[in-house]
């Protein structure tokens, strides 16, 4: 049965922290380098946290990173670090740039620039449409200048094109030439793209243009069948190139529906979930997006364990609770149902944005990037889309409380 959900608050995770760490007799260590370490306990040796290479010649870093897309407080970003958590994932546009403040302030302040690996995205769909190639080149070099000051560091770990769902993006000449010259200045590491749609297409062009290092990926279990999109993510990582996974919830840890909270506690979603993608040996780490302590050691607990319990095993094999989770997989095959040309991909996204993430300010800026010709209100509701969405998700019922927030 579902958990309650408990008040944990900063001095709840310190108490919890300590006590575990004195119970292994490692209270003298700091959490993230107890945690770290394989420890010897009554004889039987367990594994610290496990980490992968971040592509070719990058560091080891942990498999569970933090999407600090949703994250407004600086104590949580410091909680992830004594954790354990080394790698932390934003944008310039996730709070309007606020949000690439507080990770560089906190990173900062905390004086460990060069223990963390940070992630961010410039040159969204809207800001790179209709550009020349020199305007975009300009565009996309002080795009990621402005990031470097929010973030108040010199460089970017990792550096993405944000939402790039064709091909065509990926073999942009302007926006490469844009990137070697940040390279060439070592203000960036890696570089790659973020692909919400067409994923396999975008990541099998990036595996073939030798370009780029790294991508961004959505991915979970509800995508089980879609072979297209894992022989992809193979495929890449044989070749060098790093994934790192997001969407990894499918929002039914973070959503209260009933059809996945009937008979699953929320820890069990998200650690069954979580699982499911990183045993794939060919993702690099996953950035599971959090705001508060418990989700913080919810997803971090199967950093040093990826064997499911039997309870996660029973929830990976129910197709109800699959299907109950109506995750929108970007396919775009309900575009061709449209008679009035809507956008819907990126309506589910908004969507999910305030729905699920219960990020509003997110959700209209997603919302604001969809070309009037192809928003919310060219919707005709006639159902079509509905009809031929191949996971049932509810297409008609999302756009009508979009109408009802958005309208």
């Amino acid at each position: 049965m579902p958990e309650k959900n408990s008040d944990y608050t900063r001095r709840n995770f310190l108490t919890a922290a300590a006590a575990g760490l004195a119970s292994a007799g490692l209270a003298g260590l700091s959490p993230g380098v107890a945690l770290a370490q394989e420890v010897e306990k009554a004889g039987k040796k367990e594994p610290g946290i496990i980490t992968r290479q971040l592509g070719k010649s990058g560091p080891r870093i942990p498999i569970v990173s933090m999407g600090a897309m949703n994250s407004n407080n600086p104590e949580i970003i410091e909680a992830s670090f004594e954790l354990g958590i080394r790698h932390f994932d934003t944008a310039a546009n996730y709070q309007y740039g606020r949000n690439e403040q507080m990770l560089g302030r906190t990173i900062e302040k905390m004086g460990v620039r060069d223990k963390v690996i940070i992630g961010t995205k410039v040159h969204t769909p809207a800001q790179r449409r209709g550009l020349s190639p020199k305007e975009s080149k300009q565009k996309f070099i002080k795009s990621v200048e402005a990031s470097l000051k929010r973030l108040r560091t010199d460089y970017v770990d990792l550096l993405y094109v944000h939402d790039v769902g064709d091909v065509e993006t990926i073999r942009d000449g302007a926006i490469q030439e844009a990137v070697s010259v940040l390279k060439d200045q070592k203000k960036i590491r890696f570089a790659g793209a973020a692909t919400h749609s067409n994923m396999a297409d975008v990541i099998n062009e990036i595996t073939a243009g030798g370009f780029y290092d790294v991508v961004l990926t959505a991915i979970n279990f509800t995508m089980a069948d879609d072979a297209a999109l894992l022989n992809s993510i193979k495929n890449a990582a044989d070749k060098g190139v790093s994934i790192v996974a997001m969407k990894t919830l499918a929002g039914g840890s973070r959503w209260p529906n009933p059809e996945s909270r009937r008979n699953y506690s929320s820890t069990t979603i998200a650690r069954a979930a979580l699982k499911w993608v990183m045993r794939n040996e060919s993702i690099c780490t996953c950035i599971p997006g959090y705001a508060n302590y418990e989700h913080m050691n919810e997803n971090f607990a199967m950093a040093s364990d990826l064997e499911y319990t039997d309870e996660e095993k029973s929830l990976l094999s129910d197709n109800s609770i699959i299907l109950g989770l109506g995750f929108c997989r970007q396919c775009r095959e309900c575009l061709a149902s449209c008679t009035s040309g809507t956008d819907i991909p990126t309506l589910m996204r908004t969507h999910m944005y305030s729905a699920q993430y219960s990020n509003f300010h997110h959700a209209r800026m997603t919302l604001d990037e969809i070309p009037a010709r192809a928003g919310l209100t060219n919707c005709s509701s006639c159902s079509e889309c509905t009809a031929k969405c191949a996971n049932t998700v509810d297409i008609d019922r999302r756009i009508d409380e979009l109408k009802q927030m958005y309208g």
